[in-house]
């Protein structure tokens, strides 16, 4: 597709435009762009004559976006990020600096880490840096090549592709079980658990089993690592993410007594619109291969 540059308002003007809807003000704008407030009114008016729409409504000292400025605030959000991010490539060094991976330290140490060796023979020149945080990080602000994510895939300003199943599971240690292989829920519900603090999706995971999470006899941890960990030494029985147990339940570690076989939510490869560096590429084109 060929662009039509004539057809576009100057740069500077959107621009400003950008800034005043990113930022929530003239005065901030200004001040990000190191111009006058006076000169961010007048670009922001020239570009609402050219495109014959009012983009913002001021209401004495206050200002909101219109329907057709929300519009355009999102087009330009995503435009510029494209840019900068591709700038931002070029300024850190290009293929030579490592691949930045945002993800939970619990999918970090369960799932990817396992599997790092094969990366690694496959291209021993590839870098990576990876950065666990249990929050949602903005990946421009923070500079990340990709994150890896847990829901339903749907999140604003990213494209996601689905990497593996989140499914829910319940498993336990040889030992807990006795030899057995299967557990009525009666039986669930009279020995011990190692659940998660403040995670809705497992309470009703396990209203689904018949059981009543409130009298269980439960131990609570605040991250999955903890709880593995926990559950491997015959501690209780636990809830987790499949895709975290897999190479507990393939050597024998745990038992698999429940899989709920729901395919979301999942965990998804995130990364920036736009263009990726080779080196991204590279552990993209992996990781799929990898799950």
């Amino acid at each position: 597709m060929t662009t039509d540059w004539r057809s576009l308002p100057p740069l500077t003007a959107l621009r400003a435009f950008a800034a005043v809807a990113e930022l929530g003000g003239f005065s901030q704008a200004a001040r990000m762009l190191n111009v006058t407030h006076a000169a961010v009114a007048q670009q922001v008016r020239t570009l609402e004559s050219l495109l014959d729409v009012p983009l913002v409504s001021r209401d004495g000292r206050g200002m909101a976006l219109t329907d057709e400025g929300r519009q355009l605030a999102l087009a330009l959000s995503e435009g510029f990020g494209s840019i900068a991010t591709g700038v931002a490539a070029i300024r850190a060094g290009g293929s030579d600096r490592p691949v930045r991976v945002t993800l939970t330290a619990s999918f970090a140490a369960q799932w990817l880490m396992p599997r790092l060796k094969d990366f690694w023979d496959r291209h021993p020149d590839i870098a990576l840096s990876l950065h666990p945080d249990a929050r949602v990080v903005d990946l421009r602000r923070d500079g990340m090549d990709l994150g890896i994510r847990y829901g339903n895939g749907d999140w604003p300003g990213v494209e996601s592709r689905f990497l593996a199943p989140a499914r829910m599971a319940v498993a336990a240690a040889p030992d807990l079980l006795d030899g057995r292989s299967h557990l009525s829920a009666d039986e669930m519900q009279g020995l011990e658990w190692i659940l998660s603090r403040d995670w809705p999706e497992q309470e009703n995971y396990l209203r689904s089993l018949g059981l009543d999470p409130e009298r269980l006899s439960r131990t609570e941890f605040f991250n999955e690592e903890l709880s593995l960990a926990a559950a491997r030494q015959g501690l209780g029985l636990v809830v987790e993410s499949l895709a975290l147990m897999e190479d507990d339940l393939e050597e024998g570690r745990l038992v698999l007594l429940h899989d709920s076989k729901d395919r979301l939510p999942a965990y998804f490869i995130v990364t920036t619109p736009g263009q990726q560096r080779a080196a991204t590429r590279a552990f993209l084109k992996w990781l799929e291969s990898a799950a």
